[in-house]
Formats: structure tokens, C-alpha cells, sequence
């Protein structure tokens, strides 16, 4: 090898050396001077035993110099049920950590989790605490403080068999067994599960079903929360009553509590009402969150009532009915995937002073959606079924695509279809001139029964606030259809708004 070389390699391989040997970074105790984004966590509300989300914690070293924190650890040590990781280090059993670096002007994160019961929270307020101690060389010592609301609840999940198993349901028409349950009269944990009160929150693994011969009675106040990927069945033979009152809402939702869950759709399946279920019962209910609010195969012959019921934020459809008989006064479906109402296969159905809208983020989205078939996707041949009534009375269909309602009609020539819209106000926008010489939309016209498109006026859709206001055209065009109150219980007094509220002048932002 030339000698140049080997001086050059000679050369290099010195100042490697020398850079190997020099210090870049002499970490110095911490004295205290540390800033964080929060002065106090709260983890919301979480139930007892169940994990909650994970929230965040950025710590500041806005010093000049890089520092060691000699101890970060919970307040508790490793008794708390808070749990921690610093910049993705698990520390001892994720509660305490020793000799954190920390460089000159840089910060470091800490994720924070909580899993506990009622029973370690303060019985006065239900509060679980705790801090997180930065503990400094010169003995200072900085704190966070950490706070959760922890709820008890009746859980409610499939059952664990002594081979490793769990409890599984065989559904018709679905080939594989799903994960879920038959409730039990004699629950030895939550005792009767056929009777869902309002003492404490149920929170739902998998599909609870009550099969025939049984009736599941949801009393006023009750607050449901489905895991994700569970729901409610209810059985051939079987019935469901969940009779609210104006003042004492049922609430069927997700069991993320976290407020930046309140709107989020599809963390939870459905509630359905399977065909052959009987005198079921809806009054003063608020569905949210599911991926299809609420499932009505072909009930059994009578018609089920379903009054001052509210579905909002579903991934598909808000209330699907198939081959349903349904009567709906002062209903309000809110934003939907696909509809947020679906009245498919046919049934019969009647809607009074119900407001329909749908603003999810969608050209194909549509509020409400009539028709009486199917088409087999193999065959390409169409079933079709009877349409006895879809009447619509006092009733908004509006949202944000220019075309709100679809009517489709099989060719079966046979089969009843009769559909009728009195006093309702429909955005309906044919610019493309598709419907136009579509005999099922010929009533779109009659501007003594419809308003067509117009002002609405929502007071906020986002917030699923569709009381109309003051500038609605819905306000007063409606007749006595034998509805006196409105959803809030206020009467109508000979002056008939359409949809499920009064008009209302809004307050001042």
C-alpha cells in the first residue's frame, strides 16, 4: 500500500479516536427548574377495572445545560394503579424511574394510564389520585397531579367454560357463532339481568340476548355502554321495553367516556330486534355511537311503537327497519354512513313530527331510503315484498347532499307500494333532472304538502341540535296529526311545527 495512504488512514482513524474519547454530553443533576404542559391530569371517567385511554405529559428542560433526573416516579411507588412510561422506558413496573436524561432545551414525554376500582377511590367523590414526583439532587421536589373518576358498574359478558372456552350465540342467517350471551335471571355477580336499572351503569361484552319468552325492561335513567363490536339481541318470542321518561333519559352508548368519544360513530354494533320479537317498546331513548342504531327485522304482526326516540352518529344507518310495521312520533336520526333512516324489504310504517337529517361527510349519504326488494347478487334475480304504507306526516328530511330522499321501487307489479308525504319538508335538488319523470317522486312538487328544499335552520347540526329556529320554513306548516307535545314536552298549542320540536328563537352567542 502507498505510503500516502497509509498516512491518510493513519489520519483518519486519530481523529476517530479523538472524538471517541471526547465527552459530547456531561449530564449535571437537575435542580428543579423543569416545566410541564399540564399542572393536572384528568383521565376522565373510566369504570372499575377497565383500562383507560392514554393521555400525555410533556416535561421541559429550559435550562442551558443537560441534566439527570435522579427519580420520577408515581406518588403511590408501585402500589398506585396509575401507570407510566418516560420517552418509551417502562422503568421499574412502569411506576419509578431512576436517572432520566435530559438534554439542554429538549423535553421528554410521559404517558400516563389508569386501571382501578371503586373501592380504592374516595368514597365521598369516587375520585382516585395520585402525582407524579420529579425528585431533584438538591432534595427539591416538583409534582403533577393526576385524577380519575372511577364509576362502578354491572358487567355484563360472556361466561368462561372450564376447557378454555367462552360462551358463544348461534344466530340464523349468520354462519359462524358469535361471541355474546343469554342474560340470566339468576346472575350470582349482577343477579337479575332482565331488569336493567339506573343505580349504576351496565357495560356490555359482546351481544347480551334475551331469547323467547323472556322481556328485558330498561327503567327510566338506565345508561348502557356496549364494548366495541357488541350490541343487544332480542329473540324470536323474546321482548324489549326501555320506557324512559321527558325527565329521565335512557341512554344506550359506547364505554369510551372520554369526551373525545361523545360523537365518534361505530365503537359499539347494534341493537337488534330480531324477527319474531314482540311488543317491544321505545319511549324517551337515545341511541349514539353504534354502527347501525337500531335493527328492526320483520316484527310480528303489530305495530311497535317508537316515541321521542333519538339516534344519533351511526357508521351505517341510524334505524334500519326490514320488512318492519313501526309508528314513530317525535323521532330525530341524525347523521349516518349510508341513511339514517331505512325502511327496506317493504312493512309498513307511519312517521309523525320526525326530523330526519344526515350531514355525514358524503356525496352517497341520504336521510331517509325506501324500498320494497332485494336482488341476489349471484342470480341477479329480484324478491320483492309488499310496501303496505310509508306515510310521512309533519316530518323534516333534509341534510347535506342535494338529494335527501330515495324511493325504489321493484318490478314486481304484484307487490304493494304505497308511499305518502303530508306536510313535510324535503331537500330534494334535481338539478340533473334524474327524478323528474320518476313516477315514485311525482308528489314533489305540491307545494301545498311539501317545501321543497327551503330554510331550515337547525340550531346545530354538529352537536345534533335540530331544534329549528326562528327563519325555518318548517315553523308552522303543519296540521293536527294527534301529536300535542313535542319531544321536550311542549305543547303544540294549535301551532304545528314540522319535526320533532317546537320552534325556537336562539339565544344570543
Amino acid at each position: 500500500m502507498p505510503m500516502r495512504k497509509i498516512i491518510f488512514l493513519l489520519f483518519i482513524g486519530l481523529i476517530i479516536s479523538m472524538s471517541s474519547c471526547r465527552e459530547d454530553f456531561v449530564f449535571e443533576p437537575s435542580t428543579g427548574d423543569l416545566k410541564f404542559s399540564r399542572d393536572t391530569i384528568y383521565l376522565d371517567t373510566v369504570f372499575s377495572n377497565i383500562g383507560s385511554s392514554t393521555y400525555t405529559l410533556k416535561v421541559y428542560n429550559t435550562s442551558d445545560k443537560d441534566i439527570k433526573i435522579p427519580t420520577i416516579q408515581l406518588g403511590k411507588g408501585l402500589t398506585s394503579k396509575y401507570r407510566m412510561t418516560v420517552d418509551g422506558m417502562v422503568g421499574e413496573n412502569n411506576r419509578v424511574f431512576r436517572n432520566v436524561e435530559l438534554l439542554a432545551k429538549d423535553s421528554l414525554y410521559i404517558f400516563i394510564e389508569v386501571t382501578t376500582d371503586v373501592a380504592d377511590a374516595n368514597p365521598t367523590d369516587f375520585l382516585y389520585t395520585d402525582i407524579i414526583e420529579f425528585r431533584h439532587a438538591n432534595g427539591e421536589i416538583q409534582d403533577v397531579d393526576l385524577v380519575s373518576l372511577i364509576q362502578d358498574a354491572y358487567f355484563l359478558y360472556p361466561k368462561p367454560f372450564a376447557d378454555g372456552t367462552t360462551e358463544t350465540l348461534t344466530i340464523e342467517g349468520i354462519e359462524e357463532p358469535v361471541y355474546g350471551f343469554f342474560l340470566d335471571e339468576n346472575d350470582p355477580v349482577n343477579g337479575n339481568e332482565y331488569v336493567w336499572g339506573n343505580d349504576k351503569p351496565y357495560v356490555v361484552y359482546g351481544y347480551a340476548a334475551v331469547p323467547g319468552g323472556n322481556t328485558l325492561t330498561v327503567q327510566p335513567g338506565a345508561r348502557v355502554h356496549f364494548h366495541a363490536d357488541s350490541g343487544l339481541i332480542v329473540g324470536n318470542g323474546a321482548s324489549f321495553k326501555a320506557n324512559g321518561t321527558l325527565d329521565n333519559n335512557i341512554i344506550f352508548e359506547g364505554d369510551r367516556l372520554e369526551p373525545g368519544f361523545s360523537d365518534v360513530a361505530g365503537q359499539w354494533q347494534t341493537i337488534w330486534l330480531t324477527a319474531g320479537s314482540t311488543n317491544n317498546e321505545i319511549k324517551n331513548v337515545i341511541i349514539k355511537n353504534a354502527v347501525v342504531g337500531l335493527n328492526i327485522d320483520s316484527n310480528d304482526g303489530n305495530f311497535m311503537t317508537l316515541k321521542n326516540t333519538q339516534i344519533y352518529n351511526s357508521s351505517l344507518i341510524g334505524l334500519y327497519a326490514k320488512t318492519a310495521k313501526i309508528q314513530g312520533e317525535n323521532m330525530v336520526i341524525n347523521t349516518a354512513g349510508i341513511a339514517s333512516l331505512a325502511c327496506t324489504l317493504g312493512g309498513s310504517y307511519e312517521f309523525k313530527h320526525c326530523t330526519f337529517n344526515n350531514n355525514w361527510a358524503s356525496s352517497k349519504q341520504v336521510a331517509v331510503t325506501i324500498d320494497n326488494y332485494y336482488t341476489n347478487s349471484e342470480t341477479n334475480q329480484q324478491f320483492a315484498f309488499d310496501l303496505f304504507k310509508a306515510d310521512f306526516k309533519n316530518c323534516i328530511i333534509f341534510g347535506s347532499n342535494q338529494i335527501e330522499l330515495l324511493i325504489n321501487k321493484g318490478n314486481d307489479t304484484s307487490k304493494q307500494f304505497n308511499t305518502m308525504f303530508t306536510k313535510c319538508q324535503i331537500k330534494f335538488n334535481n338539478t340533473n333532472n334524474q327524478f323528474t319523470n320518476n313516477p315514485n317522486y311525482s308528489f314533489i312538487n305540491d307545494t301545498n304538502e311539501i317545501i321543497k328544499n327551503g330554510v331550515v335552520d337547525f340550531q346545530n347540526i354538529i352537536k345534533n341540535k335540530l331544534v329549528i329556529g326562528e327563519l325555518s320554513n318548517a315553523k308552522g306548516f303543519g296540521v293536527d296529526v294527534g301529536v300535542p307535545y313535542d319531544i321536550l314536552g311542549n305543547a303544540r298549542n294549535s301551532v304545528f311545527d314540522l319535526g320533532a320540536y317546537n320552534s325556537i328563537v336562539f339565544p344570543a352567542d
